[in-house]
């Protein structure tokens, strides 16, 4: 722990800006020492007491950061725990006995199987084996994550409040089950800033031609803060950015020159009508006329060899899938995108789990173990936070009638996630769950302890990290989470 600098805030917290110029992380000073005088501007003409407040109070922890981004692989509608990475023999022996109550408690099933007058126990039809030093056991479905085992930590112990899907994926992502609130990705956008100022801070990518639950926008965005923090989708398309490229007619010099005497406009309007979104407004234009060079760049494959292609697996060829994006992922953080969110989605099997869900193993498997050994061998992995996981897990019954091809129902009591590099330690299990696979039997992770334990990871205090809205101060966790310490390396 470094020694205190005195300040008028408690000891224990460090504006950001003493936290960035005191490590020297490379968190790009000159970007931030920008954003700090955009913002106090912005604050003076607005005369907003808590926009000042939030412009020089920004605070993060005083401890070196492990990751200096997030690659967020997130398997949206709840991939089974108990096909993929916790083994159940018991689930095998006593394939089609009933789910005893002493097991289930008093937990509330969803509308979808709550009504069964069977709730039949179902083994995986999937062998599974040790791996790695932790000897995680790991389905047959995933040879190349199993592979990684040493670089993997496999939480089996992660739990959530949410039961069905659009609340699930958005507590995950914005701390919250009601939409509104800052994303993750934008409260480290707002926290840490990008390390490439021609480039965005947060970005999203989402697998191409996937069904499902939809994803909202509301999954990146920034909420109460400004809109500059919010996530940029990039599009598997000759346009990776909606709306950047210049209308036919109108030159690069054009642009500038519209953009200058827009800015003056803007600069004339807050003098009479202060308004923050107006600064952001003027920030999101100057990016996007940053990036009309640095995109093509960023997404521009015909320099990546065919040895790094075949690593992603044949799909890194094809715009949009799955191990594109992934590619894509890496190019990006080693570009100095902070957060890095990927989408794969249709994991919601309520039926047909057998035959489905080996084929989005086949679309991801692969893919994930490369970007972890790309990573490695660009000595990228120990400072690149890379996450793996859904909004829930499956149950242990089965919905429906049992049959060979079988269904499984949502599961928030307890589910697998796993992280690698940037502070995690590798090569472990954390987490135990009953032997019936239905509650967490020990070490549980919540959504919000989660949370806390990536952005410790970012050097960021959660409880730091606040932006005050309408009379309170706000936080990813909220009022909740706490550090996963035994995930640390």
């Amino acid at each position: 722990m470094s020694s205190t600098i005195p300040i008028a805030e408690p000891a224990s917290l460090l504006p950001r800006r003493h936290f960035l110029s005191q490590f020297g992380m490379g968190l790009g000073g000159i970007a931030f020492a920008d954003l700090v005088r955009r913002e106090s501007t912005q604050a003076a003409l607005t005369g907003d007491q808590a926009a000042a407040e939030n412009a020089i109070l920004k605070q993060a922890s005083h401890f070196a950061p492990k990751a200096k981004r997030v690659i967020y692989l997130f398997m949206s509608g709840g991939p089974s725990q108990l096909d993929l990475f916790d083994y159940k023999p018991l689930l095998k022996k006593r394939h089609g006995e009933e789910l005893p109550d002493s097991v289930r408690g008093t937990q509330r099933l969803t509308g979808m199987s709550g009504n069964q007058s069977s709730i039949p126990m179902v083994g995986s039809p999937f062998e599974f084996k040790q791996h790695g030093q932790s000897g995680a056991w790991v389905s047959q479905l995933l040879p190349n994550t199993a592979a990684m085992a040493d670089q993997i930590c496999v939480i089996r112990s992660m739990f959530t409040e949410s039961i069905n899907h659009g609340p699930g994926v958005t507590f995950f992502q914005t701390g919250s089950q009601i939409p509104g609130r800052p994303s993750m990705g934008a409260w480290v956008n707002y926290g840490l800033g990008s390390e490439n100022s021609n480039l965005p801070g947060f970005v999203v990518l989402i697998s191409k031609g996937k069904g499902g639950q939809p994803l909202g926008a509301h999954l990146w965005g920034s909420g109460f803060l400004s809109a500059d923090q919010q996530g940029i989708q990039f599009r598997p398309s000759k346009d990776p950015v909606l709306y950047l490229n210049n209308p036919k007619g109108i030159s690069a010099d054009s642009r500038r020159l519209m953009l200058d005497r827009l800015a003056q406009l803007h600069a004339h309007r807050m003098e009479e009508t202060p308004d923050p979104s107006i600064q952001a407004r003027i920030s999101n234009y100057e990016m996007a006329f940053r990036m009309q060079t640095s995109i093509p760049e960023a997404t521009d494959f015909s320099n990546e060899s065919e040895a790094t292609l075949n690593l992603y697996g044949a799909d890194s060829r094809s715009a949009g899938s799955f191990a594109a994006n992934c590619l894509q992922a890496r190019r990006l953080a080693e570009s100095g995108v902070r957060f890095i969110q990927l989408y794969h989605q249709d994991w919601d099997h309520h039926g047909g789990l057998p035959s489905a869900l080996p084929k989005l193993c086949r679309e991801t498997d692969q893919a994930c173990a490369g970007l972890l050994i790309d990573l490695q061998q660009r000595g990228m992995l120990d400072d690149t936070l890379v996450v793996w996981g859904g909004e829930f897990g499956r149950t242990n019954y089965c919905q429906g009638k049992l049959t060979t091809n079988f269904g499984r129902d949502h599961h928030p009591r307890c589910f697998t996630a796993w992280m690698a590099g940037g502070g995690i330690k590798g090569g472990t299990v954390y987490g135990e769950t009953d032997e019936f696979g239905y509650n967490v039997a020990s070490d549980g992770v919540h959504v919000h302890d989660f949370q806390a334990t990536i952005l410790h990871l970012l050097g960021i205090d959660h409880e730091a990290l606040t932006y005050k809205f309408q009379g309170r101060r706000y936080r990813l966790t909220d009022v909740h989470g706490k550090l996963v310490k035994g995930l640390l390396a």
